[in-house]
């Protein structure tokens, strides 16, 4: 593959993430994942969704150390609108992954030891 090419495959998939964190992620529903409804397993919750009795591992969570965070809770602290919230959250982790991704290759592209020059071909 001609490094052309490459880097058109890489700008073709860094645009379609774009998109899909930009603004498929705003459609996403709001009700519980798999893993928080297995949580919430044994226990009885009240129409807002908060827990009222049972037993569960639900119960015993507790707000993440870094649920301050200004891409804490999957939007963008300080905005109104929780789908441009998300959605911007989305583009950002997307750029933050592709950046420290590339920046990984890079760095083992560039320590790779040299490749053995090739010689005739045994068969």
């Amino acid at each position: 593959m001609t490094r052309r090419r490459r880097l058109g495959f890489l700008a073709g998939g860094l645009v379609a993430s774009l998109l899909l964190a930009g603004v498929v992620s705003g459609f996403a529903a709001g009700s519980p994942d798999g893993l928080e409804h297995a949580a919430r397993e044994g226990c009885t919750a009240d129409a807002s969704g908060e827990i009222t009795g049972g037993s569960c591992p639900a119960q015993r969570e507790r707000e993440h150390d870094l649920s301050g965070g200004p891409l804490a809770g999957y939007g963008i602290r300080g905005l109104t609108s929780d789908r441009l919230g998300t959605g911007l959250a989305g583009v950002a982790g997307v750029l933050l992954t592709f950046a420290a991704g590339g920046g990984l290759f890079w760095l083992l592209r560039r320590h790779r030891p040299a490749a053995p020059a090739p010689g005739p071909d045994p068969w």
